[in-house]
């Protein structure tokens, strides 16, 4: 469990390719503090299990699911990204539930400055927008951030100039592509709203909601 704040940016300093998977050595010194082998790191938000370690980076397993639903695969030596160690018990919680299992993608459709802030317009699927609210949470790249605007094709965040010192936005451009991981609450909300099996045929209902007391 993450809570969407970045502790470092690290950069990519060798990915070795399989033919559809990838092990990623990504350099970085802060959060090697305390980790160990198995322990997990999010990579641009991605949950990433360290698989070994040295004074100055660790490595990482990307699978092909993981390649298939993140950018993890577009990243090459040099790149930039966000990391952060798992939340630990006695930690606080200045961000929101962040799991680290991508959602989906996006691309970066437009950067503006307004005054102090600036603005990133995100454009994603349908399937990623339905879970994204007006002054909800989202994660993009692991960065834990607070919807401004969202329509039917995009959402937009604002963003202090201190975010984008301390993390990698600074280096997205338009059409950059992006991780998303939406609140995770929206989509246990929706599951359990979904009526068992034996009741689909039915479905939610002023009849069942009358019988169980909520009318």
């Amino acid at each position: 469990m993450f809570t969407g704040l970045i502790e470092e940016v690290g950069s990519i300093k060798a990915i070795r390719r399989g033919d559809s998977s990838c092990v990623l050595t990504i350099g970085c010194g802060f959060v090697l503090e305390g980790s160990r082998i198995g322990d997990s790191i999010a990579v641009n938000g991605v949950c990433l299990t360290v698989t070994s370690l040295g004074s100055t980076y660790f490595t990482a397993d990307a699978m092909p699911e993981t390649l298939d639903r993140s950018s993890l695969g577009r990243l090459a030596a040099g790149s930039p990204v966000n990391l952060e160690r798992a939340m630990p018990a006695d930690g606080r919680f200045g961000g929101h539930i962040v799991s680290g299992h991508i959602d989906g993608t996006g691309t970066v459709a437009e950067i503006r400055r307004d005054d102090n802030a600036i603005w990133y317009q995100i454009k994603t699927a349908p399937g990623v927008l339905r879970y994204i609210v007006e002054k909800g949470s989202i994660t993009i790249d692991g960065i834990s951030l607070t919807v401004a605007k969202v329509d039917d094709e995009s959402f937009s965040v604002s963003i202090i100039p201190h975010t984008q010192k301390m993390t990698n936005l600074s280096s997205l451009r338009e059409g950059s592509l992006v991780n998303l991981e939406t609140d995770i609450i929206g989509k246990y909300v929706e599951k359990l709203m979904q009526p068992a099996p034996e009741e689909r045929s039915g479905g939610l209902t002023e009849d069942f909601l009358r019988e169980n007391g909520f009318i």
